[in-house]
């Protein structure tokens, strides 16, 4: 009897899951990311408070598990660009600022002036946004002195989780893909951008690929988790990447959709994109968490956090009955919702658009929009917005066309979102039933580590949970089409000059010092 353990630290809730080496689970816990909101557009983690959440979780993932001796890895995903400032004891210096955190677009502007857009994507394969680490790391220098001087390491989220259970620091190329510090092309610390901004390249943990053995959970570790001593830690990786290992879309052709508080339509790639342009839509690559290749992310940034944002608006909050009712209301509506059109962009613009000043926006509406109207009409904002992203993609070279999409996360247990999607995309979307996909992600990565699987094909080839395919109904695919030509293509530039002014204005009232980008 062999158990791998699989943690996800999310932006909305940390989740552990015990697997067998089939991909079936057979214990689980889940806890609210504990987040902490000072003002608008900022947002933050206590380090240690989160390390509490990860323990509280482990331990209520195997407290059902029949022989917790046997687990024998444990790897972790994480969030993206958020990370965590260390001393020489290992001890966190500052919050670590959640990665949709805004307060960081002085430092993205700065590194504009110095660098270059053109430059750190060509370099990166990142579009130059504030929410990238490098940012978070600037503010700190700048607005956190005492504590930068005391700071001698920058840990990921999963590395720090990581850390916390073996002592071992190091940071995978998926993770180190979202810091804007990583030579994309040559998957090592860029020293040229550390130089330009400033960065002790000290300052970075070593970089290794995901499914590397760190070490043993420690004594301590144990004590507080209920992990054995036994149980190897392997590097983990960023949480869309860690899903698509566990979804086995690890090749060019596949397209798979990553539906969490953010989602990702993540794209395999042979090569990085070069051509810059990608990088001024706001498109985003990097190093898979295994296998060696790449990969393109279309995607946004406020998928699950709309229905988050649309639940507590209308009252439901986290009632899972009233969400159903919802839904069910939502599918009496027909496709179209009466006109009404929403604009998913809660936090920033997603690609093809860059633009950290754009708003949400909800138009068509007349007296005859209800509740109902309103659900649907979010649900198919979504939808149309993942188009929306991903196709422009298509036309770089190093880009293959997906044939389906492969869909995981608990945006993919919505049936409404999935069957407005697949007529969105006129696409067929494979609904992956895993048990936390991401979390199985990290498990397998552990596997590999510990060597339970020969490499990721054995893995992938050994899971053993359920699909659905949904299938596109032809009338919506139509009614879409006409929809997404002629209405949601053009709702963006016509909203956008209102939006970056109502941005302006909204940044003036809480401070003057984070003036807009």
């Amino acid at each position: 009897m062999t158990f791998l353990l699989g943690l996800d630290v999310g932006t909305t809730s940390v989740k552990a899951v015990v697997y067998g080496i089939d991909g079936i689970a057979v214990g689980g816990a889940s806890l609210p990311t504990p987040t902490h909101v000072p003002r608008p557009g900022w947002a933050y983690f206590e380090p240690d408070e989160l390390w509490e959440t990860c323990v509280g979780a482990i331990r209520g993932a195997i407290a059902g598990v029949p022989e917790p001796a046997a687990i024998a890895a444990v790897a972790v995903a994480s969030m993206g660009e958020s990370g965590v400032l260390l001393d020489a004891e290992g001890k966190a210096t500052a919050e670590s600022i959640a990665w949709y955190d805004n307060r960081t677009r002085p430092q993205a502007r700065w590194l504009a002036e110095r660098i270059g857009k053109d430059e750190l994507f060509d370099r990166s394969g990142l579009s130059l946004q504030p929410i990238f680490s490098l940012n978070k790391l600037l503010w700190h220098r700048e607005h956190q002195p005492e504590a930068w001087r005391r700071s001698v390491r920058w840990l990921m989220m999963a590395d720090y989780i990581a850390f916390r259970l073996s002592g071992e620091q190091a940071t995978d190329l998926s993770l180190a893909s979202r810091t804007l510090m990583l030579d994309l092309r040559g998957k090592r610390w860029d020293g040229r951008t550390l130089a330009q901004a400033e960065i002790d390249p000290g300052l970075l943990a070593p970089l290794v690929p995901g499914g590397t053995p760190l070490g043993s959970v420690t004594a301590d570790a144990a004590a507080e988790t209920g992990l054995p001593t036994t149980a190897l830690v392997s590097s983990g990786g960023h949480d869309h990447v860690c899903g698509a290992l566990a979804a086995g879309v690890t090749r060019p052709g596949q397209m798979l959709n990553s539906l969490g508080t953010a989602e990702a339509l993540f794209l395999p790639t042979d090569e990085p994109l070069t051509d810059p342009q990608a990088g001024r839509q706001g498109y985003t690559q990097g190093a898979h968490v295994v296998g060696g290749g790449y990969y393109a992310f279309a995607g946004q940034y406020t998928s699950g956090a709309s229905i988050d944002w649309l639940r507590k608006l209308l009252g439901t909050g986290d009632d899972v009955v009233l969400y159903d009712e919802l839904i069910a209301g939502a599918e009496r509506v027909p496709a179209g919702s009466l006109g009404a059109v929403f604009l998913p962009h809660l936090r920033l613009a997603n690609p093809p658009y860059d633009d950290p000043r754009s708003r949400g926006a909800l138009i068509g509406l007349t007296a005859d929009a209800g509740r109902d109207v309103a659900v649907r009409a979010v649900i198919e904002g979504l939808a149309m917005e993942s188009r929306s992203t991903f196709e422009p993609l298509l036309a770089y070279p190093q880009v293959a066309a997906p044939e389906s999409v492969v869909a995981i996360g608990g945006g993919a247990r919505n049936g409404l979102l999935m069957r407005i999607k697949a007529a969105v995309f006129d696409l067929e979307h494979e609904v992956i039933a895993a048990e936390e996909a991401t979390a199985l992600g990290a498990a397998l990565l552990g596997g590999l580590g510990v060597g339970v699987y020969r490499d990721v094909d054995d893995a992938v080839g050994s899971m053993r949970y359920g699909r659905r395919i949904v299938v596109p109904e032809p009338d919506e695919v139509a009614v879409y089409e006409t929809i997404f030509r002629s209405v949601y293509q053009r709702l963006y530039p016509a909203v956008a000059p209102l939006s970056q002014t109502i941005s302006d204005l909204q940044m003036r009232s809480v401070g003057g010092a984070d003036s807009p980008a």
